[in-house]
């Protein structure tokens, strides 16, 4: 029987993309929001198989947590799809898809709290509980308000992908921390 590692490969994978991809957008500013909408689809693709994945992962556990992870990486894929396959719709739709992006991925990371506190600690816990709920905050933020949205989307967005990345490396390297 192979031994799998306990490094979050996934985890470190999508950590440093999702960090690429917030300095992206500080970097290019003027860049057209159909070029946002793109890199974003595949952010969402990615992240959507990562709460798949973990749903594999967790599906021994009861509760509505691994439920959840599935249904958010289902949306997640889906949205990341369209975005990609029509980016200027999906430049348009943006600023309503974004934000549920933004709020389906918080939840499921927070009902994945508990697995985060075992698999990588106290430290973590606090920092992805933090994290999401600065997210979830942020995503009702622009879903009530579209021209909120427009107006701010690549300062939040290259921000929280930034914060997403090193939770995302946090959690991977911790795993292989504990693991060891």
């Amino acid at each position: 029987m192979r031994r799998r590692s306990g490094f979050g490969w996934l985890e470190l994978l999508t950590g440093i993309l999702l960090i690429l991809l917030g300095i992206w957008t500080f970097a290019k500013p003027d860049h057209a929001l159909t070029g946002m909408a793109v890199a974003y689809g595949f952010a969402a693709v990615i992240m959507g198989v990562t709460d798949i994945i973990l749903f594999i992962q967790v599906e021994r556990y009861t509760g509505f947590g691994p439920i959840l992870a599935l249904v958010s990486g289902i949306l997640s894929v889906m949205s990341g799809i369209m975005l990609v396959a029509y980016p200027r719709t999906g430049a348009m739709v943006l600023t309503l898809l974004f934000p549920i992006w933004f709020m389906a991925h918080c939840i499921s990371r927070l009902s994945h709290l508990h697995h985060i506190r075992l698999v990588a600690g106290s430290g973590m816990y606090t920092f992805t509980l933090v994290t999401n709920i600065i997210g979830l905050i942020l995503g009702f933020m622009m879903l009530l308000s579209p021209v909120f949205t427009l107006s701010t989307i690549r300062c939040f967005a290259g921000i929280y992908l930034i914060v997403l990345g090193i939770d995302g490396i946090l959690t991977a390297l911790s795993r292989m921390g504990r693991r060891r």
